[in-house]
C-alpha cells in the first residue's frame, strides 16, 4: 500500500504495557468472564482459552503498568494501524455525509497480552475485536505476526483488511444493524443465531472492501498484489478453512463468520462496487 505522507488518526489509545485487570468493570465474577467468552466467540477466538486464563482471577478490577518497550517492527505496525484508521475516518465520514448522516469514528486501542474493554476482559487469543459499549477497536499487534506464521496470510493490505473489517462493525453499530442483529440472535436457537452472525461478518467484510475502494480513489493507496493479499487472507479465515485445518472436517451449522468463498466474495464485492448503503 502507498501510505507515505498519510496522516495518523488521533483516535488512538495506546495501552501496551498495561495489563488488563483480572476482573471486569461490569460486575466482575463469572458473569463477566462469560462476556469475555462471548467476545472470543464473536471474534473467532477460543472461549475456552479465555475461561482458563481467567479462572481463579475473578475479583480484582485493577490494571497495572509494566515496563514495555515495543520493537521497531511493532512501532511500524502501530503507525500503519493509525494510518489505516485515519483512512477509514476519511472514507466513512464522506460516505455517511452523502446519506445525510454524521460519522463518529471509533477509537483504536492497542494492547499487549490482555486488556479491559467496555465489553469485558479479553486477551490476545481473542483476536482483534470491536466493542460497541465503548465504540472501540481492540488489537494486539502480535496478531499480525500470528496471522503470518499460523495462516500464511501476510501483506500490508491483508492487515488493513483486518482493521477495516472491525471498523465495518462500528459502521453497523452506528446504523443500528449491530444492535438489531444481537437482539434477534438472543431470541433464536444457536444454529439460527449463527446465521445472523455470519451475515454480520460478511457485511463487515463487504464494508472493508467499500472502504478500500474509496480510499484508493481518494489517495491512490492500492498497489499491484494488494487485492490478492486481502482475498487470500479472507479465504484463510473462513470457518470451513479453519475448521478443516484444526479438525479435518467442517460443521456448517457452527459457522459464525462465513466460508472462505463467502468472505472473499463479500470483500471483492465491496472492492469492486464501493456501494453504500449495500
Amino acid at each position: 500500500m502507498r501510505l507515505n505522507g498519510r496522516r495518523q488518526s488521533s483516535n488512538f489509545d495506546d495501552r501496551r504495557g498495561r495489563r488488563g485487570g483480572s476482573g471486569l468493570k461490569i460486575g466482575g465474577g463469572i458473569g463477566a468472564v462469560i462476556i469475555a467468552c462471548i467476545i472470543a466467540w464473536m471474534s473467532g477466538g477460543n472461549p475456552l482459552e479465555v475461561l482458563m486464563q481467567n479462572s481463579g482471577q475473578l475479583t480484582s478490577g485493577s490494571q497495572y503498568t509494566s515496563t514495555y518497550t515495543p520493537s521497531a517492527q511493532e512501532e511500524q505496525l502501530a503507525t500503519f494501524s493509525r494510518q489505516i484508521l485515519a483512512g477509514t475516518e476519511d472514507v466513512w465520514t464522506k460516505l455517511f455525509a452523502q446519506q445525510g448522516l454524521r460519522y463518529e469514528p471509533p477509537t483504536l486501542v492497542l494492547y499487549s497480552g490482555a486488556v479491559q474493554s467496555g465489553c469485558g476482559n479479553a486477551t490476545s487469543q481473542t483476536g482483534p475485536f470491536y466493542c460497541s459499549a465503548d465504540q472501540s477497536v481492540y488489537i494486539d499487534l502480535s496478531f499480525f505476526t500470528d496471522m503470518k506464521r499460523t495462516l500464511g496470510a501476510d501483506g500490508d493490505f491483508a492487515y488493513a483488511y483486518v482493521i477495516a473489517h472491525e471498523v465495518g462493525h462500528h459502521v453497523q453499530y452506528l446504523l443500528g444493524t449491530l444492535d438489531d442483529a444481537h437482539s434477534r440472535m438472543s431470541r433464536m436457537s444457536e444454529a439460527e443465531a449463527n446465521k445472523i452472525s455470519v451475515a454480520l461478518e460478511l457485511q463487515a467484510d463487504y464494508y472493508a472492501g467499500v472502504w478500500a475502494h474509496h480510499d484508493n480513489k481518494m489517495f491512490g493507496s492500492l498497489e499491484d498484489g494488494d487485492i490478492e493479499e486481502a482475498i487470500d487472507a479472507a479465504q484463510k479465515i473462513g470457518d470451513d478453512y479453519l475448521q478443516k485445518r484444526a479438525q479435518g472436517y467442517s460443521v456448517p451449522d457452527s459457522f459464525t463468520h462465513g466460508t472462505s468463498a463467502q468472505r472473499s466474495s463479500a470483500l471483492r464485492d465491496g472492492l469492486s462496487s464501493g456501494r453504500f448503503p449495500q
